[in-house]
């Protein structure tokens, strides 16, 4: 099995598939690699794309100290480019995933041709919160009960599978202390100030219903980051990339395409 050694020893899982520009795939909060099973064949015909679990998730080791970080999971993503061996990647993150791109791109600017921030937001301090019901059942751990703030429940009913991959998380629940946290650290996160120095090449995607994190936060997002692309896809939740999964991979390699990494 493959594992790449963090900055303090942490064993982190991570797979590759596919072949061409590298593309890293970054989970949201309390997420494993598992999260883009829906969609990651579609970028494979295309990339050579990585997926990995955070630490506290999956075969990843899991700390209990120090507290997580969105900070810190960037540093775990570089430290997973740095075992395979790749100088220069697109990194595409979801929900607190799109946070950990944010370092990424203030911190490793070198590191990273283009972001691709999903369903994301600034951080508490200068974005909009969700909903406190929301907030309750997104701190519960409990993805069963975020089914109607992920999809549609008409899509739901069509697509049973993605109930039974919320079960499957469900009855394989990662530690609480893990799931605190990734709570913790994702709610903490805060890059407002700097990411007006962000250079990196950005796309800021969200669904035009997600109150996960809301869709507010989007434009806010693209006016902070220097000529950031915004693209709303209509009647999109929080996992309007599963949902939507054609338009969204549509509109990512298209943007990505754009941003050459050897240019």
């Amino acid at each position: 099995m493959p594992f790449a050694t963090a900055t303090d020893g942490i064993q982190l899982y991570y797979e590759t598939l596919g072949t061409g520009e590298p593309l890293m795939l970054i989970s949201g909060q309390a997420g494993d690699h598992h999260d883009w099973d829906n969609v990651r064949d579609d970028f494979a015909a295309q990339y050579q794309v990585i997926v990995f679990d955070h630490r506290g998730t999956g075969q990843s080791d899991k700390p209990e100290s120090p507290p997580y970080s969105t900070r810190g999971f960037a540093r775990d993503a570089i430290s997973i480019l740095d075992a395979l061996g790749i100088e220069r990647t697109y990194a595409y993150g979801i929900s607190m995933g799109g946070r950990i791109c944010q370092w990424l791109g203030i911190d490793y600017a070198s590191r990273i041709g283009a972001l691709v921030l999903a369903a994301t937001t600034p951080g508490n301090a200068h974005g909009v919160r969700r909903p406190a019901d929301v907030d309750a059942a997104l701190a519960s751990g409990d993805p069963t009960r975020l089914i109607d703030a992920l999809v549609s429940p008409e899509w739901a009913a069509e697509h049973p599978e993605f109930q039974d991959f919320a079960s499957h998380k469900l009855e394989h629940p990662i530690p609480k202390y893990a799931q605190q946290m990734h709570y913790r650290a994702s709610e903490g996160h805060d890059a407002w100030d700097q990411l007006a120095t962000l250079t990196v090449p950005t796309l800021v995607i969200h669904g035009t219903n997600d109150v996960v994190n809301m869709t507010a936060n989007a434009a806010l997002l693209a006016g902070r980051i220097p000529n950031a692309e915004l693209y709303m896809v209509n009647n999109g939740r929080h996992a309007f990339n599963i949902e939507f999964a054609d338009e969204t991979q549509r509109v990512v390699t298209d943007f990505l395409r754009r941003h050459p990494l050897n240019s």
